[in-house]
């Protein structure tokens, strides 16, 4: 089995200059037994890439030992999101992982119509900022 990888944290989309609503991408994927080379290069490329489309806001990422992974990406809009699903390089990663890493995968997206953070602001045990932060 292949190690945990650490989780990513995105600047979380209430935290950008930009109103709501917007849009999570949900992929869950099950990576197969085997660790075939190239996959952590590629998902750094990917990673890179897709940073650097219009409409991408952040994203969110963690993986279990036991392979199952989540990932979250945020966009601003349903055709952002499309445009990123067709771009070439993209295009050339799915494929890889449908061959080569993944046993399954699912794909979801959202509408995300409200969000809250919440953040210990003193670093004590017991926060005393407990309201939520509310983007609208």
């Amino acid at each position: 089995m292949s190690e945990p990888q650490p989780s990513t944290t995105a600047q979380l989309p209430f935290d950008l200059p930009f109103d709501l609503p917007y849009y999570a991408v949900i992929f869950t994927s099950q990576r197969g037994t085997e660790d075939e080379p190239g996959y952590n290069a590629m998902a750094d490329q990917m990673a890179a890439l897709a940073a650097q489309q219009p409409g991408y806001l952040g994203v969110e990422s963690a993986r279990g030992a036991d392979g199952l992974g989540i990932t979250v990406s945020y966009w601003q809009t349903l055709d952002d999101i499309a445009a990123w699903r067709r771009h070439a390089e993209h295009r050339v990663a799915r494929d890889r992982g449908r061959a080569d890493w993944y046993s399954g995968y699912s794909l979801r997206i959202s509408k995300v119509e409200r969000a809250y953070a919440w953040a210990r602001s003193d670093g004590s045990a017991d926060p005393t900022d407990s309201a939520p932060r509310e983007t609208s």
